[in-house]
């Protein structure tokens, strides 16, 4: 079955009242598709998504709902091809959970709002879908404002659209909760065919869960594409404006600025086995260098973003005698040397040596000796200067 084009803006310009907050926006979604917006806060996601739903007029260009003029759509009309979940508190006295979900059945409904035996299976269907089930008699007043986004779903879903429109909806849930609303959303997409247009803050989830990529930057519909064209190279870090720390385009995650200064410590890791103490190092305010890592291991990105050295070894190759001694020259500068791995294999053979090195000149300590040391350290020292 080919996609069917549900959604089309076509030099849109939003904002409030004639305040244009972002124009230039030409975008299209299709059966089937996610479409998440991106960018920095107040860059203009939710005005977007409010014109969309009719919230805000468009104060210019164009929006087409499977092939409607949005302008030219009554509200119910309009809720008969779009259900939306925004991040608006919504007032329900004396309403139960199920009544909640219930009121997305209201373009189906005739103007005394009675649901049918199919209205109530749809609701119950949809409450199911997204883990709701249980809370259908209780007073949506009492539930976490984690279950609230839930239910807000649920009556969404219940409303059998053909694009569904969510800001945020990953905003207040758990770990757990955030995967399995998303991937609840990318089974819609796939099973029913509907369409998703959502705003998203958490750019790994929006790396690993969008179809198409649409970033807002400075009044402008800045660059639309693939996640694969969207998080490359610095392009996250213009868009974001990130000074303090990284982010990698490859896992989609961010890190902190490490400490400066001539490093105190040096880690000999590999394969992830250094990361954990890179981050405690960091943590602690201690500079630290890390080597030698090869430039495709796993733990390289965090090692370049917390280390204030890092020596690094070219990906596949190994180690070579030149790395090694400049390993050993930083090492021989630092207080101490904390190895992370037991393993050696051709390749970081001479990290093995590092290692042995460092043991010689009593400067080799495991980690848990090294936060002891410090511990004891640091509760010798006058409370004054603490």
């Amino acid at each position: 079955m080919s996609a069917k084009t549900i959604l089309t803006a076509e030099n849109l310009s939003v904002g409030y009242s004639r305040n244009i907050v972002v124009d230039g926006i030409r975008f299209h979604v299709s059966s089937g598709q996610i479409l998440t917006l991106i960018g920095p806060n107040g860059a203009g996601k939710s005005t977007i998504l409010r014109t969309i739903c009719k919230q805000l007029p468009a104060i210019g260009g164009t929006i087409a709902v499977c092939g409607n003029e949005l302008a030219n759509l009554r509200e119910k009309d309009l809720a008969r091809y779009l259900s939306v979940v925004l991040t608006d508190r919504l007032s329900a006295e004396r309403m139960t959970c199920g009544d909640v979900a219930a009121t997305g059945r209201y373009p189906f409904t005739g103007s005394l709002g009675f649901l049918t035996d199919h209205d109530r299976a749809v609701v119950r269907s949809a409450m199911e879908m997204v883990g709701t089930a249980d809370l259908f008699d209780r007073d949506f007043r009492e539930i976490s404002d984690g279950q609230r986004q839930c239910v807000m779903l649920a009556r969404a879903i219940a409303q059998e659209p053909e694009l569904l429109l969510l800001d945020e909806p990953t905003s207040f849930l758990d770990i757990s909760h955030k995967l399995y609303i998303l991937s609840l959303l990318r089974r819609l997409v796939h099973d029913r065919g509907i369409g998703v247009i959502q705003s998203l803050h958490e750019l790994d989830l929006a790396q690993k869960f969008s179809d198409t990529v649409l970033c807002i930057r400075s009044g402008k519909a800045d660059r639309i594409g693939t996640p694969e064209e969207i998080f490359t190279g610095s392009y996250i870090s213009d868009l974001y404006g990130i000074r303090t720390g990284q982010y990698d385009p490859l896992f989609g995650t961010v890190e902190p600025a490490g400490t400066a200064g001539d490093p105190q410590v040096f880690v000999i890791g590999g394969g992830g086995a250094g990361i954990s103490v890179y981050r405690r190092l960091q943590r602690a305010g201690i500079p630290f260098a890390a080597g030698v890592l090869h430039e495709n291991d796993l733990e390289y990105p965090t090692a370049r973003a917390l280390a204030s050295k890092i020596v690094t070894e070219s990906a596949f190759e190994p180690i070579t005698e030149k790395a090694e001694q400049e390993a050993a020259a930083i090492m021989s500068q630092c207080f101490r040397v904390i190895c992370c791995t037991s393993h050696f294999a051709s390749g970081n053979r001479r990290n093995a040596n590092l290692r042995d090195l460092a043991e010689q000149t009593g400067k080799l300590i495991t980690a848990e000796d090294y936060w002891s040391e410090l511990s004891a350290a640091e509760s010798q020292r006058p409370e004054s200067v603490r």
